[in-house]
């Protein structure tokens, strides 16, 4: 599967749900499925507000595959080149919006990994295992 989108923030509920019939349809439990989306929707939310400093109309491609074991989904950007693993972490407050993206990430995808790419932005891959 792949989609190309501009960042605006009214594609975020469209690629969310494309992600999340996908992994539907390759097995994956209505658990995993609602974590996944959520998960794709916080890492775009993060491009457009973090990469591309909220501009609407810059790209952002995302892929996803899977097999009998996993989905692996990429969202590519040619923001910043900002490699979220590198920045200090900001301690969560409930009642201040944002910063539960990267937790969300950390905590219902097996693998995250962020690479910077040779013109410009950042290739983040998100693997989910199936769960017995």
């Amino acid at each position: 599967m792949e989609l190309k989108v501009d960042s605006h923030p009214a594609n975020l509920a469209p690629v969310r749900k494309a992600i999340e019939r996908f992994a539907t349809d390759n097995g994956f439990d209505e658990k995993s499925v609602a974590e996944v989306g959520l998960v794709v929707n916080e890492a775009m939310a993060n491009i457009i507000r973090h990469a591309y400093g909220n501009r609407t109309d810059k790209p952002i491609h995302v892929t996803a595959s899977a097999d009998h074991r996993q989905i692996v989904i990429t969202l590519r950007d040619w923001g910043n080149g900002v490699d979220p693993t590198t920045l200090p972490q900001r301690p969560h407050d409930p009642n201040t919006p944002g910063g539960v993206g990267l937790i969300c990430l950390r905590q219902w995808m097996d693998e995250v990994t962020y690479a910077p790419q040779p013109d410009g932005g950042i290739l983040a891959t998100l693997i989910r295992q199936k769960r017995s």
